[in-house]
């Protein structure tokens, strides 16, 4: 189910990085990139509490992107152009808060769904 979930979400990603422009496009980008991470993790750790892990997954993306104030991601994605879809390239505060709708739309339907052990 959750590599299901990744290519949907990955998919859904590549759609929107094409298919919207502007705010829209780059909240949709956020949010699908901290699912992403949310789906990744828990698969790396699916005995984590759905609290924690959209934590970790928005901790991530948002030290993801304070590393965006370096040169480095820039640099990297011109040498490679792929990295920019993990790394991006430039800072945006506004990616925030996207980042946590995205940990928290992810983690509500696998803490609705997942099997509850007794």
């Amino acid at each position: 189910a959750l590599a299901a979930a990744a290519a949907a979400i990955v998919a859904a990603g590549l759609a929107a990085r094409t298919g919207l422009a502007g705010i829209p496009g780059d909240a949709a980008g956020g949010i699908l990139y901290a699912a992403l991470m949310y789906v990744l993790l828990a698969f790396a750790v699916p005995r984590a509490a759905c609290a924690a892990v959209a934590g970790a997954a928005v901790v991530l993306c948002g030290g993801i992107e304070l590393f965006q104030l370096s040169p480095w991601p820039a640099q990297w994605a011109a040498q490679w152009p792929p990295v920019r879809l993990v790394f991006g390239t430039t800072f945006n505060p506004w990616d925030f808060p996207a980042y946590a709708a995205g940990g928290a739309a992810a983690g509500l339907p696998d803490r609705l769904l997942r099997p509850r052990h007794t």
